[in-house]
């Protein structure tokens, strides 16, 4: 256990947004179908796919190849705008996810929502959150690069590190949900956390890997964060774990499943 005068090692967490927060996917995949078939194009659940956890400039393009004859700046203005709209009459909350973010505020710990969706979106669903859980946003607008590139997720800890120089890379956790977020997230040097929704994720050591937020706790994250601390090198060892019985209340710890080294060595979102 952590003294009382000992620094704390988790200093932040950087939250992915659609499909971490919000399961905003069938709102984006909606908008791309009515925008493709409305210039005489078909748009398939397949392709959509594609397009998950990607930048909204690089969504933008694969629609202009599907037939969609507008500049890819008015292609990203229509998608926001549509998804804007339906999240103004709901707000899909992934599981856990509003619960997780309260226990950070009351623990003083830091948040940044990095998103590849743009501002108008993001503020509209910080808008409907009771706290202001995030310090600042990051988002698809103001990155060159989006994700898989870590430049978001850099941007979010130098932005964090102008209030706190001690803060480092360790002492950061991610939250994401897609290949290409999971990629950037882990590209940057953060401990990164995936909970996979739309797709599966391949096995990857350098993550844990969660099935949910549900139940997760600050408590879970400082000990991946104490992990990360005491053995840098230290892999997180197995894939999503299996889905829960639902049936009976579980007996499992709530923490991560993380492979120690043994001596001998070892995206829109």
């Amino acid at each position: 256990m952590r003294s009382l005068a000992s620094p704390p090692l988790l200093k932040a967490a950087l939250w992915d947004m659609d499909g971490t927060i919000v399961d905003t996917e069938p709102y984006w995949i909606e908008a791309e179908r009515a925008l493709v078939e409305a210039h005489g194009g078909r748009w398939s659940h397949e392709q959509a796919l594609q397009l998950v956890g990607q930048s909204l400039v690089f969504s933008a393009g694969l629609l202009q190849e599907a037939g969609v004859t507008l500049e890819r700046r008015e292609i990203i203005d229509t998608l926001t705008e549509h998804v804007v709209s339906q999240v103004r009459k709901s707000v899909p909350w992934r599981p856990g996810a509003r619960e997780l973010l309260d226990e950070l505020y009351n623990a003083g710990i830091r948040c940044a929502l990095v998103t590849m969706s743009e501002a108008p979106l993001a503020r509209e669903i910080v808008a409907s959150l009771p706290e202001p859980y995030f310090e600042f946003l990051v988002t698809g607008d103001t990155v060159s690069q989006g994700k898989p590139h870590p430049e978001a997720y850099l941007t979010a800890v130098g932005l964090l590190q102008q209030q706190d120089p001690e803060l480092d890379l360790h002492h950061c956790v991610a939250l994401e949900d897609s290949v290409p977020g999971v990629a950037a997230a882990v590209a940057s040097g953060v401990v990164t956390v995936a909970i996979p929704h739309i797709l599966p994720l391949p096995h990857d050591p350098r993550r844990a890997t969660w099935d949910t937020l549900e139940g997760r706790t600050v408590a879970d994250l400082e000990e991946l964060v104490a992990l990360r601390h005491e053995f840098p090198d230290a892999t997180f060892g197995r894939a999503a774990d299996p889905a829960p019985d639902t049936t009976a209340p579980s007996t499992a710890p709530s923490t991560m499943h993380a492979a120690v080294p043994s001596t001998a060595g070892h995206a829109r979102g």
